[in-house]
């Protein structure tokens, strides 16, 4: 009788595990969309009647900087997962001529205290997000930003607090003045954006990555550098992310508006953070009334494979709880 009953749960469940698989493929086709000024690369994961989860990517990231397996985790515990090309990198771009900007002249406006002139605002970026989701017919969504990401979601929230289920905000920074800064070595390979060749180019950027490494995790020089191709083959523009430089430079501090924020917010933050130091996390989270803090022992500024579990044990419970059966969806 056991293995009778074996048997039919085993052939019972196959569809179901088979159906999961197939709705959480994340292989599906990038697609893109006109939005004003901008065309934008996304690519949606799931259900489109499951809670929409839009992911905002950080500085000169790409949509395909945010894991497969982590993207298909959220999926299979039932969300659809948007994660999208932020403009000026990866397969997004300018519908018209791509403006202008001038980054050393404008730094040195910045270390002197003086206005930075921009491009475009991380408000103009979170407006990307909201058209992207009127482009997708979805009215409320769970909305998830890393770094740069994290500071467009709270202008995102800000914006339009009836569309956000859920914040939440990952290795990001209020920009607030006094908090730890990060490391003359490492903002030294930040600014290295001149490359005579794709083999150096490559080779620069895994230097980035495994400096924004965590100290207690030993990186594979080899998968680093594979990473910094697949990134590289893709879509290489230093340009744009000149510009998104620029963009995060020209920001006031936000914690005003973090005040106002009424959203339920978890904040998460690595304790060996290099980039943006744990009390960049620390800051974000007391200034968001009722905001949740978490933080990852050793976690840096980088998604490594170590960390992915602890990241997702974070993420998935506050997504769940303010997860609605229905209504997330909306023709508008």
């Amino acid at each position: 009788m056991r293995v009778l009953i074996l048997l039919a749960a085993l052939i019972c469940g196959l569809p179901s595990f088979a159906f999961a698989n197939a709705r959480c493929d994340v292989t599906v086709p990038t697609e893109t969309v006109d939005l004003g000024e901008v065309r934008l690369a996304y690519q949606s994961v799931g259900r489109e009647r499951d809670p929409a989860l839009l992911m905002i990517m950080g500085l000169g990231g790409q949509f395909i900087h945010w894991p497969d397996e982590v993207v298909q985790r959220l999926c299979e515990s039932g969300f659809r997962v948007i994660r999208f090309d932020n403009r000026d990198v990866g397969l997004s771009a300018w519908i018209g001529p791509a403006p202008s900007a001038n980054l050393p002249y404008e730094v040195v406006r910045y270390r002197l205290g003086l206005p930075v002139s921009a491009p475009y605002r991380l408000r103009d970026m979170a407006r990307d997000s909201l058209n992207l989701l009127d482009a997708l017919h979805i009215r409320q969504a769970h909305v998830l930003g890393a770094s740069m990401g994290g500071m467009i979601a709270q202008h995102l929230a800000d914006m339009a607090p009836e569309r956000v289920l859920s914040l939440t905000l990952v290795m990001t920074s209020s920009g607030a003045q006094g908090l730890p800064a990060p490391s003359a070595a490492l903002l030294a390979l930040l600014a290295r954006r001149e490359a005579p060749s794709r083999d150096v180019a490559i080779e620069q950027q895994a230097d980035l990555l495994a400096a924004l490494g965590s100290p207690e995790v030993s990186d594979d020089r080899e998968q680093l550098v594979e990473q910094a191709a697949r990134a590289y083959d893709r879509s290489f523009n230093p340009e744009g992310v000149q510009r998104q430089i620029l963009a995060i430079l020209a920001e006031p501090s936000r914690v005003d508006m973090l005040n106002r924020l009424r959203v339920p917010t978890l904040v998460v933050h690595g304790t060996a953070d290099p980039l943006l130091p744990v009390m960049h996390g620390v800051h974000v989270a007391a200034h968001i009334k009722g905001a949740e803090l978490k933080l990852i022992p050793g976690l840096a500024h980088r998604f490594q494979e170590a960390f992915k579990e602890p990241l997702l044990s974070a993420v998935l419970p506050h997504l769940m709880a303010h997860r609605r059966a229905e209504g997330h969806v909306a023709q508008l």
